[in-house]
């Protein structure tokens, strides 16, 4: 049920504060579907289990997925049997020799190391407007004037994303990104790899799109008990913390049926809170007030 009674809440400090007992690598790439499709479930860890865990966006690329990003969504599967994966303290990006390359598919990856050049807050909105680009109005993310206008709309500093996206220190960064994804071995996107505060430690790997449930287990036992929610926020505080959301997305974060998402929704639209925009992948909703 959606709480209107509940004040509002900073979601961005709940959900990127530090000194927590678990940090998420999330391994993405903007071109991969399933990415997009997970989404929704790593909002809504966020909004419940924010205060258990960070979470760290690691990009990476796959050619073959240039040829699928107009498929449908993948919404579920069956849940993969997790693995442990190598400790944090074995992987040193200092000895990669940088090398700038703007070449396609990268691009898409790269543009995103170049806006986390601006904060971690600045990297994820451009993240969001990356992929609200390409599966929202199908634009071609791979021509630069095209990263440009989502910088802009993502309110970066436009001069510095056109000197980032070409410097020595952002193709480090991708790199970097590379090296850990091949440290770790992660073979296929999505995938996130759990760790507890302990750096020594070994990680636990879960490869693809699962049931929500699937990563509180994982968030259980490397805690050893099971993780305690916090309540979710006010539905228009969520829409515009995630500034575009799909009804799909809605219904399945407050356990609703799509009806009633549909007619909470119609009543932001007559307040000016929202746009509608129907897509191949459903009905979305941007925040625009």
């Amino acid at each position: 049920m959606i709480d209107k009674k509940q004040p509002e809440m900073n979601l961005f400090a709940f959900v990127c504060s530090n000194e927590k007992p678990l940090e998420l690598y999330f391994f993405i790439d903007p071109l991969c579907p399933d990415c997009f499709a997970l989404e929704p479930v790593i909002k809504k860890l966020q909004f419940q289990y924010g205060h258990y865990f960070s979470l760290t966006y690691v990009l990476s690329g796959n050619i073959s997925n240039l040829n699928h990003v107009n498929r449908k969504l993948i919404r579920s599967r069956q849940p993969k049997k997790y693995e442990k994966t190598v400790t944090r303290s074995h992987i040193n990006c200092n000895d990669i020799e940088a090398k700038v390359n703007l070449s396609s598919p990268y691009i898409a990856s790269i543009a995103v190391k170049a806006a986390e050049l601006q904060g971690k807050r600045a990297g994820i909105r451009f993240l969001k407007k990356l992929q609200e680009y390409i599966y929202l109005k199908n634009e071609n993310i791979s021509k630069l004037e095209i990263l440009i206008q989502c910088a802009k709309e993502s309110s970066l500093d436009v001069d510095e994303f056109k000197k980032d996206i070409h410097s020595t220190s952002t193709s480090h960064a991708f790199q970097c990104d590379l090296k850990i994804t091949n440290e770790m071995a992660v073979t296929e996107t999505p995938t996130i790899v759990f760790f507890n505060n302990k750096i020594e430690e070994e990680g636990l790997k879960l490869s693809g799109v699962n049931t929500y449930e699937v990563y509180i287990e994982v968030m259980a036992e490397i805690l050893g008990e099971l993780p305690v929610s916090h309540p979710l926020p006010p539905l228009l505080t969520f829409i515009q913390y995630n500034q575009f959301v799909s009804t799909r997305d809605i219904a399945f974060t407050y356990n609703l049926p799509h009806l009633q998402v549909e007619t909470e929704m119609k009543k932001l639209l007559l307040q000016q809170q929202v746009e509608r925009i129907h897509t191949s992948y459903g009905t979305f909703w941007k925040y625009i007030g």
